[in-house]
This record gives C-alpha cells, sequence and structure tokens, in this order.
C-alpha cells in the first residue's frame, strides 16, 4: 500500500507537491472552467491526473483520492461548509474601469468570500492527503 515505504510526514508531503503539480500546471483553462460540472468530461480528466500522480507514492489508495478530489471540485461540498459555519460569502462585486464610446467595462472586484471559498478547496485536498498518509504509512 506504500510502495515507497515512507513515513505518514513524507508521504504528505509528496502528495502535496503531487496535488500542487496536478492542480496548477497541469490544470488547463478547459478543466478549470468545466470541473465543477458533473456531465462534463473535464473533471474527470483532472481527478484522473490526480490519480495517476498520487499513484506513484500512494498505489492504489490514489483512487479514492481521486474520487475524492473530484467531489471537492464539484464545488457543492465547499459551498455548504462555508454557509454552515458562515464565512465570508462571495459577494459577486465589479469595478469600472473605463468607458468605451456608450460602454462601460467592469472587471470583478477582489472579493474575500471567494478567496476563503478558494482556501477552503485547498484545506479538503490536503486534509485528504492527510488521512490517507496516516493510514497507510
Amino acid at each position: 500500500m506504500n510502495p515507497w515505504n515512507l513515513s505518514a510526514s513524507n508521504l504528505l508531503v509528496w502528495g502535496i507537491v503531487l496535488h500542487l503539480v496536478a492542480d496548477w500546471p497541469l490544470q488547463n483553462d478547459w478543466m478549470a472552467n468545466h470541473k465543477a460540472q458533473l456531465s462534463h468530461p473535464a473533471g474527470y480528466v483532472h481527478a484522473g491526473i490526480h490519480g495517476l500522480l498520487l499513484a506513484i507514492i500512494f498505489g492504489w489508495v490514489a483512487i479514492p483520492l481521486a474520487v475524492a478530489h473530484f467531489v471537492i471540485d464539484l464545488r457543492w461540498p465547499v459551498v455548504w461548509w462555508s454557509k454552515l459555519i458562515r464565512q465570508t460569502q462571495p459577494q459577486g462585486r465589479y469595478v469600472e474601469v473605463g468607458r468605451f464610446g456608450s460602454h462601460q467595462a467592469y472587471i470583478p472586484a477582489w472579493d474575500a468570500g471567494v478567496e476563503v471559498r478558494f482556501w477552503t478547496d485547498q484545506v479538503f485536498h490536503i486534509v485528504c492527503l492527510a488521512v490517507a498518509a496516516l493510514l497507510i504509512a
């Protein structure tokens, strides 16, 4: 179950490294924009990349880790949690950046609620890695 015979701490560190690689450099625009849709293949591809990378250190335990990653990325677990404990919610505010003829241009304003949900998502992923590391070390 632990192909490299690593300690829980080492499994966690390498799990986080591989998670970050899969979530950032290996995630393209298509995956990022569609992974929250259960019927879209992007989430399955993204979770599969996680599973393949995590299998290097977690062996077959990478399968439930990939499934957990897929579910977290559907966003409803994070939304549910943020409402349950009354975290700051996204506001959906926009800031005017200029006028172009008769049109105004807007960009999303910094939103603490979006930031909180982003980091809650990452914490959920890392907690899954930590539990797996403890169970198989």
